[in-house]
């Protein structure tokens, strides 16, 4: 392999100082973004031929190279992993979450507001998590408004509002809607003792609340000084409870990983307090010349800038090159030493060995037998522009008679099959009449809401049955939960036309393209699905509605008759005597009479019923 002669040139200019390289293609693109500790013989490496396939190719098209200048490693790892996120080189290995985790942001508005998000975004917002379980999120946010009065609405602040919401009467808010009620001053620092708390800065908290709960009390402000001193020890419980908590286990996360050809899979134990509380999962496809060293080089810095909270120790089945800078740049972030290990033996190896057979175990389960479907997905991928195959399809249909006994369902296509036993159906509550577009957003809220409450993750492509109506009412679903980026598409029974949520016009595939076949495939287990669930329900309920309506006869006796006449129709045309046989003789007779009433005509007259004979003996 020969490089180009003037990057060769620039590479032998390069300073020999800390800092980041980029490569780039004739156009000025970049095409790879590396750190080096000393970039003068970081980047000399370049110039020998023993470079993995990727690399080579890398090469290949690079015509320029450029430098930026740090003062540390440290700073440097962190300068590239901005440059990856923000420019996405080609040759870089880019995270590719499967799951979307819950944190909370306190926005950047003149009075911020404390804000469920499960997206990071650059908008000047301060973010803290993730938290597992979800539901600590939540807890976080009561917290919050208990102890501080930050505000939890979306409201445009002017101090025009008349009267305050009910969170100001609960004393869970200050009002700084209504003018009068709070100043800048007050809600600027309930804001900041809410950012010490959320960062689990509890001691200089705890500090801070002590300072303006003396003052209060030599402005004889009592109730105010009370009210401190209460948060005073709620945060020094809540301190204790944290405490008590790491004592027992260790905060670890644990990485195993996979690479075969040019796909890979890595998997990683999420343990807190010495419990492995959730697991993580990321794959590549279609990348040359991965190896597993240099995947979780460039993988850990795009893992932990997108949280705020960094374990004490990180396990790995290998060395890394750029490991101490990583450190150094974690631990600066978490404010104490952070820990990354190689267990060779004992539990923590045992672990180790666990997530890399976990790895495997997810690479096969991703990769193997996806021939069979592979022209489907991409195709999919293609006419869809979605970033990754679509590996987990999930379809909602709706199904009605006449504006009741509405049933939604929702099917799983998984790499190949339908996974049946993550099938559901989801019956519609508080619907007047018959309404598609608000069923159709019912059943998608309820089973997203859940499913991230409990997992987090979400299928790769949603599949709705219906047009451009039903898809933005499933939008709307997604939006109230901070998922809508889930890619979501529409299809249309009669002319099978692709709705697309950015598209004005329907996309019309030829129907011999696999992946148009696909989308029916799930979109007709769903009907089929529903309907089965729809028709199962009305059947039940004609069946439990007829016995019911017989006086006197309840759930254990019901039973009987169903198991002595099969049917309501043969109990009818049951005999007093049969009745009686399985009810008694009072029940017995007063069932026959409520059939035989059921019979006759209205205005008819009734002959009285025989009575039988009293028995012999």
């Amino acid at each position: 392999m020969s490089v180009d002669s003037r990057v060769a040139e620039r590479i032998r200019e390069l300073p020999d100082r800390p800092g980041i390289y980029i490569f780039k293609d004739a156009d000025g693109t970049p095409l790879y973004v590396g750190k080096a500790i000393s970039l003068r013989k970081r980047a000399a490496n370049y110039l020998s031929g023993d470079h993995d396939t990727r690399l080579l190719a890398m090469l290949e098209e690079a015509r320029e190279v450029e430098s930026v200048e740090t003062d540390t490693e440290a700073e440097a790892l962190l300068l590239e992993n901005n440059w990856i996120k923000q420019r996405q080189p080609r040759f870089n290995i880019r995270l590719r979450d499967d799951k979307t985790y819950p944190y909370l942001k306190l926005t950047a508005d003149e009075y911020p507001r404390l804000a469920f998000t499960r997206r990071i975004e650059d908008d000047g917002a301060e973010y803290f998590g993730p938290y597992l379980p979800a539901g600590l999120a939540r807890k976080a946010t009561k917290l919050v408004q208990k102890l501080f009065q930050v505000r939890v609405c979306d409201l445009e602040i002017d101090g025009k509002l008349a009267r305050p919401c009910l969170y100001y009467d609960m004393n869970r808010c200050l009002g700084p809607c209504v003018a009068g009620l709070t100043s800048k001053e007050e809600y600027a620092a309930a804001a900041e003792q809410a950012r010490l708390f959320l960062a689990g800065r509890n001691q200089e908290l705890i500090k801070k609340l002590r300072g303006s709960m003396l003052e209060a009390s030599d402005r004889l402000e009592f109730e105010r000084a009370a009210e401190l001193r209460d948060a005073v020890l709620e945060v020094e419980s809540i301190g204790e409870r944290r405490k008590l908590f790491s004592q027992m286990g260790d905060d670890v996360d644990i990485f195993g990983v996979y690479v075969a050809g040019d796909n890979a899979a890595v998997t990683v134990f999420v343990m807190r307090g010495g419990q492995v509380l959730d697991r993580r999962e990321f794959f590549w496809e279609g990348e040359p010349g991965l190896t597993e060293s240099r995947l979780l080089s460039e993988l850990l810095p795009q893992v932990y800038d997108r949280t705020t909270f960094i374990p004490k120790e990180i396990h790995l089945p290998m060395a890394i090159e750029g490991e101490q800078a990583l450190l150094d740049w974690l631990s600066e972030r978490k404010g104490e030493r952070v820990y990354l290990r190689l267990p060779s033996r004992g539990a923590k190896a045992d672990r180790v060995a666990l997530a890399m057979r976990n790895a495997r175990m997810s690479y096969r389960r991703r990769f193997r037998g996806a021939a069979p479907h592979l022209g489907a997905v991409e195709s999919l991928r293609r006419h869809l522009r979605l970033e990754e195959l679509p590996a987990r399809i999930e379809g909602f249909d709706i199904s009605t008679l006449q504006g009741g006994e509405t049933v939604a369902s929702l099917v799983v296509w998984e790499e190949g099959r339908m996974l049946k036993k993550d099938y559901r159906t989801f019956n519609m509550r508080g619907l007047p009449g018959q309404d598609d577009f608000e069923s159709m957003r019912q059943a998608v809220e309820r089973a997203y809401r859940r499913r991230l409450e409990e997992v987090g993750s979400m299928p790769d492509l949603i599949l709705i049955d219906g047009g451009r109506g039903q898809l933005n009412a499933a939008l709307g679903a997604l939006a109230l939960l901070g998922v809508e980026e889930t890619p979501m598409v529409g299809l249309a029974k009669r002319e099978e036309e692709i709705y697309l949520p950015d598209h004005p016009e329907p996309l019309r595939l030829s129907r011999r393209d696999p992946g148009l076949q696909l989308l029916q495939q799930v979109r007709d287990e769903a009907h089929r699905f529903a309907l089965s669930r729809h028709r199962r329900r009305r059947s039940k309920r004609v069946l439990r509605t007829r016995f019911d309506d017989l006086t006197g006869v309840g759930k254990l006796r019901r039973r009987l008759l169903v198991e002595r006449f099969g049917n309501f129709p043969a109990l009818r045309r049951a005999r007093l005597d049969e009745i009686q046989s399985v009810l008694g003789q009072r029940l017995g007779r007063s069932v026959f009479d409520q059939l035989r009433a059921a019979d006759e005509p209205a205005g008819a007259i009734v002959a009285p019923a025989a009575t039988p004979p009293d028995p012999v003996g």
